[in-house]
């Protein structure tokens, strides 16, 4: 039994290989291979410019590659666009906070879950089977909307208005809202920006939380966030990887820290 656990933890569910995209004659990400595991964190840094933000939107399906292969679990889904990609299972949050400001953490929440149930042309001879079915979503919403709520920290703002929350809570929101979705990949641009210290711990808190369930991509200039949570490091400069491994591995690597991290004297 514990075999066969373990191999479910280490199934990978999403991969890319040889990744490029090219704006004009730009490389913004040139030749990158990502594999995402279930219950790792896998972490991308490198300075302002590098292509973290690009990788991840080619990943998510908001940019189509010039080449290579985008992998979610067994499914080729490269050039997908991102509502597709969404519904099989892959969640992203953005660096600029994506949520409904004037609605409450409530609705925003549920309008996320709603985006799942299947629209169809209503059929007046089944009527009460339609309601019947209506009801039980309900239910299951509901209850969807409450784990997510709660799993995110954010039971006692329910009926707050988005707005009106702090920063932190509106980043906790929003991945409340992709939780929603039932995702089975969360791609994390920058999820700790503009957080104070309390706040970051609280969301470090909730990543961890998460990862058991999860692959997660996490692109976030944090240092010692990144290094609290990633079990699997990639380093870019300029598109390009020039390191990845273990944190213990690419904190070591000489060339990361004349480019990235900063040489020791």
């Amino acid at each position: 039994m514990q075999r066969r656990k373990t191999a479910a933890m280490a199934e990978v569910l999403l991969s890319a290989r040889a990744l490029t995209k090219r704006f004009g004659g730009l490389a913004a990400v040139n030749d990158v291979s990502v594999d995402l595991w279930r219950g790792h964190i896998h972490a991308v840094i490198g300075p302002n410019g590098a292509g973290k933000s690009t990788l991840t939107n080619l990943l998510s399906g908001d940019l189509p590659p010039t080449s290579g292969k985008v992998m979610l679990g067994p499914e080729d889904v490269t050039g997908w666009p991102p509502e597709k990609m969404s519904r099989q299972g892959l969640g992203r949050s953005y660096q600029k906070t994506n949520i409904f400001l004037p609605f409450t953490v409530w609705e925003n929440v549920r309008l996320a879950a709603q985006s799942r149930q299947r629209q169809r042309a209503w059929n007046p001879l089944s009527w009460m089977q339609d309601t019947r079915q209506y009801a039980t979503n309900s239910v299951a919403e509901y209850a969807l909307c409450m784990r997510t709520i709660e799993l995110s920290g954010l039971k006692n703002k329910l009926n707050a208005i988005a707005g009106t929350i702090s920063h932190g809570e509106q980043r906790q929101l929003e991945i409340a809202m992709t939780l929603a979705t039932e995702p089975k990949v969360l791609l994390l641009d920058e999820p700790l920006a503009g957080m104070g210290v309390a706040e970051a711990q609280a969301m470090v808190e909730l990543l961890l939380k998460l990862k058991e369930n999860h692959a997660m991509l996490l692109v976030e200039h944090d240092m010692d966030a990144v290094f609290a949570l990633a079990d699997h490091l990639t380093v870019m400069v300029n598109g390009q990887v020039i390191a990845s491994g273990t944190p213990a591995q690419v904190r070591s690597d000489a060339k990361v820290q004349a480019a990235y991290l900063g040489e020791e004297h």
